[in-house]
């Protein structure tokens, strides 16, 4: 059984050779960007390990032995997960591997920007040296952090801030308010952005967000308010946040995503200092990383195994 690990930014594979091979399973490896490059480098493959690369309608309807796709990450758009449920492929991810990583670089971010960290550093190797040369600086217990999406890694944002801002509130139109812990506060999407000092955005990448954190919301912010995204760049619309950073609404930005990666050295982002950028980062430790890997190709292993992979978000038809 042939397995396509379809493009990966990993130092080395050797942990997915050594899984697969121990599992009686030949892994090819490519760098794919387009729909072709997947169709032509997974003629013969029951399987994609994929990290970025499209896995479209088309790419499915060319690869009649596909059985799954397993995602390196928990979400999963670059696979169609409608398309997948109608050829019968299965399609799976890992949800819960980096979810401290991912809330603490959230804070990280977020506190570098209200604190003025990279700016102060920037100020010191330029030659300036005062406690106000960056910008004001309010006090965190004094403001209330604003969660979009709170799954697993908004929960644990949730539960570190809550002892350093003065209130929580989250939106989540999937949860009920039962399901909210007991020191959020459920809002409306408005209510987020018009309540919220700082916003942490945690939500999935799929039709109803992509594009949503866009001028309409934006707008609610308070001005002087923060912003930081490590779920997936393409919730924000770049060209509002950049508007919106023009007309001071926003203070500062933290973004580990982006709707592009790398970032085109041509945008304003990059030179805009209330701005902190970090490389698609937010998943990374040592052992995140490790954990990640592991269980993406485990759920291939699985299915082969067993007909099903350990974390299924599409329950597929076919079988090993």
């Amino acid at each position: 059984m042939k397995v396509l690990l379809t493009d990966y930014d990993f130092l080395d594979i050797t942990l997915e050779r050594d899984i697969f091979r121990q599992a009686g399973m030949e892994l090819l490896e490519a760098q794919c960007r387009t729909e072709q490059d997947v169709i032509d480098a997974a003629r013969d493959c029951r399987a994609l390990l994929v990290q970025y690369a499209p896995i479209t309608d088309r790419v499915m309807a060319a690869l009649p032995m596909l059985g799954i796709c397993s995602r390196l990450g928990a979400g999963y758009d670059p696979i169609d997960d409608k398309a997948a449920a109608r050829f019968g492929i299965w399609v799976a991810n890992s949800p819960d591997y980096g979810v401290g990583e991912v809330a603490t670089h959230a804070l990280a971010l977020m506190l570098a920007c209200m604190r003025n960290v990279v700016r102060y550093d920037r100020d010191i190797h330029e030659g300036r040296w005062h406690y106000t040369s960056a910008a004001k600086i309010p006090r965190a217990s004094n403001l209330t952090v604003g969660i979009l999406g709170l799954g697993r890694i908004g929960k644990r944002f949730a539960h570190i801030a809550r002892n350093l801002f003065g209130r929580v509130i989250a939106h989540d139109p999937y949860l009920i308010d039962g399901d909210f812990p007991a020191y959020v506060q459920p809002v409306s999407l408005n209510g987020l952005f018009e309540q919220a000092d700082a916003i942490s955005i945690h939500c999935l990448l799929n039709d109803e967000t992509r594009g949503m954190v866009g001028k309409a919301l934006l707008g609610k912010m308070k001005p002087g308010s923060y912003l930081v995204n490590t779920a997936r760049g393409a919730v924000i619309d770049v060209d509002a946040l950049v508007r919106a950073l023009g007309q001071n609404i926003l203070a500062a930005v933290g973004l580990d995503v982006l709707p592009i990666e790398p970032i085109d050295e041509a945008s304003p982002l990059l030179t805009d200092t209330r701005v902190i950028l970090s490389p698609h980062a937010a998943f990374y430790s040592v052992e995140a990383e490790i954990e990640l890997r592991r269980k993406a190709a485990m759920n291939i292993v699985d299915w082969m195994k067993t007909g099903r992979p350990g974390y299924p978000v599409v329950k597929g038809t076919r079988k090993p």
